[in-house]
């Protein structure tokens, strides 16, 4: 639960050794795996799974490698997969609707316990950390790509994706700005509607 801009209660889970990558578009390590030219739709969403460890460059792996380490069950496997397209599908319509194209993510999920039983939830930030966010008339990035391409504008870039999902006012958001949750919501509830 959203506490303000800067915390959140957030539940302690046991990770899913896994990144979970949802791709939309052709970008990324995809293209060079697959000689793909970047901006390349694909012809349906693709999920990927990657095994989660730094010192061996998250390697992508397949399902079969999941259930041979036992790294995630069937049916928990299912969950995950299911949770992805889903997330996906409302970040997509989300997007669209303020011209941005979602060109592929990452997710991280894991493990909440009830006595003997448990259930995989979403257990990471969706954030343009996290995602491939283009621009959908100039085909601009706007994440982090900015910064690993060295293309300079990484602030103004995540301010523009905020602005547009109108979590920061157009004319008073500058570097450093910090966005008040609370006054945002007041603000939602006296604003008349426009006719």
């Amino acid at each position: 639960r959203r506490l303000n801009m800067r915390e959140q209660l957030v539940r302690q889970v046991e990770i899913v050794p896994i990144e979970v990558v949802v791709r939309n578009v052709a970008a990324g390590s995809i293209c060079k795996r697959l000689g793909l030219e970047e901006g390349e739709p694909l012809p349906h969403t693709l999920i990927e799974y990657y095994y989660k460890d730094d010192a061996l460059g998250d390697p992508l792996i397949a399902e079969e490698h999941i259930a041979c380490f036992n790294w995630a069950g069937p049916e928990e496997m299912q969950d995950i997969a299911s949770m992805a397209i889903r997330i996906n599908d409302f970040m997509c319509g989300m997007f669209a609707s303020i011209d941005i194209r979602l060109v592929d993510f990452k997710l991280e999920f894991g493990r909440i316990f009830d006595g003997d039983f448990s259930r995989i939830i979403l257990a990471d930030e969706i954030s343009p950390d996290g995602c491939r966010l283009w621009d959908m008339k100039t085909g601009e990035k706007l994440d982090k790509d900015r910064f690993r391409r060295d293309l300079g504008g990484e602030e103004e870039a995540y301010q523009e994706v905020a602005r547009r999902l109108g979590l920061l006012d157009g004319e008073n958001s500058g570097p450093g700005e910090v966005f008040d949750l609370n006054a945002h919501r007041g603000k939602l509830r006296t604003t008349p509607k426009k006719k």
